[in-house]
Formats: structure tokens, C-alpha cells, sequence
């Protein structure tokens, strides 16, 4: 099978789409599929496409915030022939309306993952961006998903909450799974690692946030909640670890300052490779209360080492994780997150290592990247066929 998947951009600091494209596409050369990949990044824009696992055509630079290029529509026209079928990765940007423009009226099937980008959470947190998707939505997005052979969705919540933001709506509904690789082995090495780097956290009890500095990811709650807890434990501390793309960074140390815990936060940026597993593994929980998270690939990444997950019932995956016991769920709020924090420190120790248990259990039966991969080609063949 040879697929072609069309992304804004590889940029890793973006988010987890790009993380979670290359870790699939990993798996799916693996299992003897052809991969390549049309993103709107400029060729030079660095070394994350030339380390891709899979031959990568950037034609870009985008323009404008939009990610205009006039060069995607002739080169899907001039391509797409040589492809079974087109995955485009996310909404709201000018990948999926050229793909539409390019496909919609051939033999070639695309399929569409939005990636929680209809999730109802955004139309009523920014209700100004949510009008102007209303204007581009009937003559754009709509008809994306419309003509798409089938729509994926990587959880049945996320499914669920698509259906609630425009009454226009209608396509080919599909749940795949989704997840990620199995973690290096050496988790120990790793930790220790880490911990060199960041001596301050040797001996302490580590709560990790790792995910992008951002208003959804609900970081002032962990941190207001964490300071709550902090004075009853003094042996906690808590790694605020992800790229600042907005400038948020410098008022959550503020308000760190101002509630007495700033020494107790290590702030070391974006993670990448051994850094990021090593965090994993150095940390005793991870921490994730986002307002919205379509699927959250560091969560499945975090039950891939072991790590129970305390996370909000926004994360959409919030209902498996229940379910297998891998984690504490909470509601997006202070009192959720420090409940979930106090749940966690009030276990004994019996019934945390068993939940650490779930938390690898529930990432080997739901999201290990070999079985997605696999879902992901049968779906294919499977919809491309009706």
C-alpha cells in the first residue's frame, strides 16, 4: 500500500500531530507500506525533515497564518496517482481544502483525522475564532469531510464532541485507535540522566507536566493545585516541561512566585529524545488537567513508562483510562486537579504500584503504535473498498 499523508507542518514544537504522524508512519514503513509525506514547511526549515522515517516533500513556506501554498494543488494533481489513499492531518488551515480541491472528484480515496479540532471546547473559549470557522466552514472543511471516504477519529468521546460544533455536519464517521512506540528500554539510565541535568530534582517526589505552555493544557491549574498540596509534602516538586509559544511562561512564574512554590518548579523547556524519556521515567506521575485534549499523545506516552496519569475528563481518552484504572480523572478545575493530586498522595503503596501496573497494561492492550498502525492499514483497505 503505498499512502501519501498531507500535514501543515513536521515541526515538532507545533504539537503532537507532527510527534504523532511520525511515530505512525514509523510503524507503517515497518509493516511494508510506502510512505510519503506533502507538508507546508519550507525545505529548509530543519533538520525534523531531513530525520523523518519517510520520503518528505515541503513545499512550502506557507503563507500567512492560513498556510497558503500555491505549489500543494498542482503537485496532489500531478501525484496523487501514484497513491492508494491520502491522509490529511488536521482542519482549520489550507492542506485539507487544497486536498479537496485536488481529490474530491477522482478515484483517489483521502481520509481525514481531525485531531479534536471540532471539539466544542474552542466555540465557546474563543467564540470570535469559532465565527469566523463558521465562515469558512460551509464552502471549506465541510465539504473535506463530506467527500472524505471516511473521517477518523481516534476515540469514541472525540466522535462524540465533533458532532456538537457545527450543525452542518455531515461525513463517513470512522474510530481507529491511536497511540504511540513502545519506550527505550533503558528507562533507569534515562532517569539518572535527567537527573543530572536537573540536580534540584534528586530525592524528590517528581510531578511532570510535559506538553506545550498553553491556556487548553490547564497549566495554571496544576500549578495553583500543586502549591495547595506542596505545604503538607515537602519532598514534591513539579517539572513544567514544553515550548512557550505564546508567552504564557512568564505569568505562570509569576504566579508561582505569588503563591510561595517558584523553588519548588523547574521550568527546562521542550523535550525531545532521551530528555523527554528520561523525564518520564525520573517522574512518579504524570499531570495533564487540559481544558481540551483531543487524545493527548504524552499521556499514552507516560503509561507507556509506567507512570500513572492524573488528567482531567477533558482529555479524550479520559473514559479508557478510567476504565483500565491507569490513572485519576478530574474535572478541569482547581479543586479537580488538586483532588486528583491528593487522591494519588493518599494511596498506599500497595495500590499505587497496581495502578502503575494499569497504567502499562492499558498503554500495551489500547495504544501501543504497532497495533494502530495495523487498525489504521484495515480501516484503509476496508472503507477504500466500499
Amino acid at each position: 500500500m503505498r499512502i501519501l499523508r498531507v500535514i501543515p507542518s513536521l515541526d515538532p514544537r507545533g504539537g503532537g500531530v507532527a510527534e504523532a504522524a511520525c511515530k505512525i508512519d514509523s510503524a507503517l514503513i515497518e509493516r511494508g507500506t510506502e510512505i510519503e509525506v506533502a507538508c507546508l514547511d519550507a525545505p529548509n526549515a530543519g533538520d525534523f525533515l531531513i530525520n523523518y522515517p519517510a520520503k518528505v516533500h515541503a513545499l512550502g513556506p506557507a503563507k500567512m497564518g492560513y498556510g497558503y501554498s500555491p505549489l500543494l494543488v498542482p503537485w496532489l494533481k500531478a501525484n496523487r496517482t501514484r497513491f492508494d489513499a491520502i491522509i490529511v492531518d488536521g482542519l482549520w488551515q489550507y492542506h485539507g481544502f487544497a486536498v479537496w480541491r485536488a481529490i474530491s472528484k477522482t478515484d483517489t480515496p483521502y481520509f481525514v483525522f481531525t485531531h479534536g479540532m471540532l471539539d466544542p471546547w474552542f466555540k465557546r473559549a474563543f467564540p470570535l475564532k469559532h465565527l469566523k470557522k463558521w465562515l469558512y466552514w460551509p464552502w471549506a472543511d465541510y465539504r473535506l469531510l463530506r467527500d472524505a471516504t471516511a473521517v477518523l477519529f481516534t476515540c469514541e468521546e472525540e466522535r462524540r464532541l465533533a458532532r456538537e460544533s457545527f450543525w452542518l455536519y455531515r461525513c463517513n464517521e470512522v474510530v481507529t485507535s491511536f497511540g504511540t512506540a513502545t519506550p527505550p528500554m533503558n528507562g533507569r539510565d534515562l532517569a539518572g540522566r535527567f537527573l543530572q541535568k536537573f540536580p534540584e530534582l534528586k530525592n524528590k517526589r517528581v510531578f511532570l507536566f510535559l506538553s506545550r505552555i498553553h491556556e487548553k493544557k490547564g497549566c495554571d491549574l496544576l500549578i495553583e493545585a500543586f502549591a495547595r498540596v506542596a505545604s503538607d509534602h515537602s519532598d514534591l516538586h513539579l517539572v513544567m516541561a514544553g515550548p512557550d509559544q505564546t508567552g504564557w511562561a512568564s505569568r505562570l512564574k509569576e504566579q508561582a512566585a505569588t503563591l510561595g512554590v517558584a523553588d519548588r518548579i523547574t521550568w527546562p523547556g521542550m523535550l525531545q529524545g532521551d530528555d523527554k524519556w528520561g523525564a518520564f521515567h525520573a517522574a512518579e506521575v504524570f499531570c495533564l488537567p487540559s481544558h481540551q485534549e483531543n487524545f493527548g499523545i504524552v499521556v499514552a506516552e507516560a503509561m507507556a513508562c509506567g507512570k500513572p496519569v492524573l488528567i482531567s475528563n477533558k482529555v479524550n481518552i479520559w473514559r479508557e483510562i478510567d476504565v483500565d484504572g491507569g490513572g485519576v480523572v478530574r474535572d478541569d478545575t482547581t479543586d479537580g486537579t488538586e483532588n486528583a493530586l491528593r487522591y494519588w498522595l493518599a494511596l498506599p503503596a500497595a495500590e499505587q504500584q497496581a495502578m502503575r501496573d494499569a497504567a502499562t497494561h492499558s498503554f500495551n492492550a489500547r495504544f501501543q503504535i504497532d497495533k494502530v498502525a495495523q487498525v489504521l492499514i484495515e480501516i484503509i483497505g476496508r472503507e477504500s473498498r466500499v
